[in-house]
């Protein structure tokens, strides 16, 4: 089963780059790892078995695999791929998204998880802030 995880962790971390949009509240990266372990473990060790990981070899083998892949796993696959890729552009925006708020609420705090800290605790942040915290993960 740690291998599994192993080679999902891969597919997941060598992947990010054919991710779209999505509209739920991301994944953590530990949850998307146990999710494609569960859904694509088997089809990784039927149609990838013996491959390296790194390198995106696995995501590669499934790609070119794609017609034998079962639909659980293609599910997941965008799921995740969707879900990261979110929680990624949401933590490089954070602060684009959150500096009215940042200048309004939290301007004597320094440091980046102080003014963070600070934005969490505080009643009166636009609802753009508040979402890009949480799909970016921290809150």
């Amino acid at each position: 089963m740690l291998k599994i995880r192993n080679l999902t962790a891969a597919v997941a971390l060598a992947s990010i780059s054919f991710i779209g949009t999505a509209s739920a509240q991301t994944l953590s990266y530990a949850d998307a790892v146990t999710k494609l372990a569960d859904d694509c473990g088997t089809d990784i060790q039927k149609l990838c078995k013996g491959l390296n990981l790194g390198g995106g070899r696995i995501a590669t083998c499934l790609q070119q695999n794609s017609a034998k892949v079962s639909p659980a796993c293609k599910g997941t696959l965008s799921t995740v791929f969707q879900s990261i890729g979110q929680r990624q552009r949401a933590q490089m925006s954070y602060e684009q998204v959150c500096q009215r708020d940042m200048t309004k609420s939290c301007s004597g705090v320094k440091g980046d998880g102080f003014v963070l800290a600070c934005l969490m605790t505080k009643k009166r942040v636009s609802a753009e802030c508040k979402q890009v915290i949480t799909d970016a993960g921290w809150r």
